[in-house]
């Protein structure tokens, strides 16, 4: 979610559920101790609970990252071993570490030294080079052998102090697939995801991969202690509404015209911080997704927002005049 999950955007998604786990983007490590740490850390109190993901494989830099993160008041560590992406492959960090396992323990036990709150790791149930052509069926086929290098990796991880297991249940493919065909051409094998949450009963495993709605993410919430959602919550903000709705029925879902008041006291707060409205705005854009009025509402705020002058008030605007349907029936989720 590099680009996606910023601050902005995390504050957003905040206000669809208080009680779920938000990820920060993958910021490398490298640029966290050797670049603006105060700025890439940067976020609202109101954000928490709050994950800081790494990208890295220097177990030294990562430990640094890792305890400035701490300090910044995050509520986890992440390490990211499964963006497949070239700009993570060529960088020695992301999906390209599920080869090298020990290095990944490594990894895990030097940032589990130093800081206190949980190390996580996420991952892919396996991973492949090549084009499309060259591993056709190997990018479908899950046998046991590769079962026993993704139990191996997960063993050592945990072993060296791991705390929860992310496992997005398709295979990466480095170099072969665009970041966005790796997301969808691999066929999901959420029975592997099941079959090493059996093997690893002690370790929290969290599934990710493919789920889009509450009846699937709830269904998978009867067989793993958790699931992740990526584009899915950004473009359709309203499911996470929904999921809080029906696992927490006797809390109130906040209507859109409250979570756009919301919006605006923020936006007026890091407007004055010299943030511009656009990059605050572009993660608004799917309240409305799937209703009638949704198009009328992304042309208003994006066209809007990249005007000069461009404030708070746009945000106001649109919850005044743009008609926002009425609130979907969350308990059906």
């Amino acid at each position: 979610m590099m680009d996606w999950t910023d601050r902005h955007c995390r504050f957003f998604l905040r206000g669809f559920s208080p009680h779920t786990v938000l990820y920060t983007e993958m910021i490398t490590a490298a640029a966290i101790t050797r670049g603006e740490a105060s700025r890439l850390l940067a976020y609202a109190p109101e954000e928490h609970p709050l994950a800081l993901q790494l990208g890295g494989s220097e177990p030294r830099e990562l430990a640094a990252a890792a305890r400035m993160g701490e300090q910044a008041g995050y509520d986890e560590i992440n390490l990211n071993c499964g963006c497949p992406s070239d700009r993570v492959a060529s960088g020695a960090f992301g999906a390209c570490l599920m080869l090298e396992p020990a290095r990944v323990a490594d990894c895990v036990a030097a940032m589990s030294a130093a800081v206190r709150i949980p190390v996580t790791v996420k991952m892919r149930i396996g991973v492949l080079s090549g084009t499309r052509r060259e591993l056709a069926g190997a990018l479908s086929r899950f046998d046991e052998r590769d079962f026993q290098a993704l139990h191996e990796f997960v063993r050592l991880a945990h072993q060296a102090g791991c705390q929860v297991a992310i496992v997005h249940a398709r295979k990466a493919v480095l170099g072969g697939l665009s970041p966005k065909d790796n997301r969808e051409v691999p066929p999901l094998h959420y029975e592997v995801v099941r079959r090493l949450k059996a093997a690893f009963p002690a370790l929290p495993v969290i599934v990710n991969g493919g789920l889009r709605t509450a009846e699937a993410t709830l269904e998978a919430l009867g067989w793993c202690d958790g699931v992740m959602l990526g584009r899915e919550a950004y473009h359709r903000p309203m499911l996470l509404a929904q999921l809080h709705q029906a696992l927490h029925p006797h809390e109130p879902v906040a209507p859109r015209g409250e979570l756009l008041e919301r919006m605006a006291c923020y936006a007026e707060q890091r407007l004055g911080e010299g943030h511009s409205l656009a990059s605050i705005t572009r993660h608004m854009l799917g309240l409305c997704t799937g209703e009638p009025g949704a198009r009328e509402y992304r042309r208003v705020l994006s066209e809007g927002a990249r005007q000069h002058g461009a404030d708070a008030g746009l945000i106001r605007r649109v919850a005044a005049t743009v008609m926002c349907p009425a609130e979907p029936d969350a308990s059906a989720a």
